[in-house]
């Protein structure tokens, strides 16, 4: 087991699993079927042994290794608040695609950041461009990798995630801008 994931046992619940690796359902679901749905979902407090067990008797190592792997590739679409702004600077072809609410959306956004919405999704599927950059921003990091897949699965390559989401471009980049949590 690499140095990243000692902390992670077969004994770990799912809760630590998926605190250490945020994307670690995305990577269940796509390899393997779990976690995408109620017939195949499971409970935080289930171990990763137990999700593996009742799931054809997986081997726990692979599917931990599994979880790392698409750990570090997930790590390669994100894009730091600091290098997001430099980025905006310099290309304003970048373009900047909102996945939170349209409540918070109107509360607090980047500036020429479009809201995703229907028509904003067939645009850009229309498109199919790769030439020009689309960051997904959500609010604090973690679902915005989710839509990155989404758009890289049906075709655009050219996607990044804000690490951090929104609420670090605001403590990185922006300071004055308002910021909130999620209850």
């Amino acid at each position: 087991m690499n140095a990243e994931s000692k902390n992670i046992s077969p004994d770990s619940p799912m809760s630590a699993v998926l605190g250490k690796f945020p994307g670690a359902q995305r990577a269940l679901f796509r390899r393997y079927h779990i976690g995408g749905c109620s017939s195949c979902g499971f409970q935080p407090a289930e171990t990763l042994a137990e999700v593996c067990a009742r799931n054809g008797n997986l081997d726990v190592a692979e599917v931990l290794a599994h979880i790392q792997s698409s750990h570090e590739q997930d790590a390669k679409f994100l894009i730091s608040p600091a290098e997001l702004a430099e980025l905006l600077q310099r290309d304003k072809s970048v373009k900047l695609v909102d996945v939170r609410s349209r409540e918070e959306f109107e509360a607090v956004n980047i500036a020429g950041s479009v809201l995703l919405s229907q028509p904003v999704m067939q645009q850009l599927m229309v498109s199919g461009s790769n030439t020009n950059l689309i960051v997904v921003i959500d609010h604090a990091g973690k679902n915005g990798l989710d839509a990155a897949a989404y758009f890289m699965g049906h075709g655009l390559q050219n996607v990044r995630c804000l690490r951090g989401g929104i609420d670090a471009w605001a403590q990185e980049v922006e300071p004055a801008m308002r910021r909130y949590k999620l209850g």
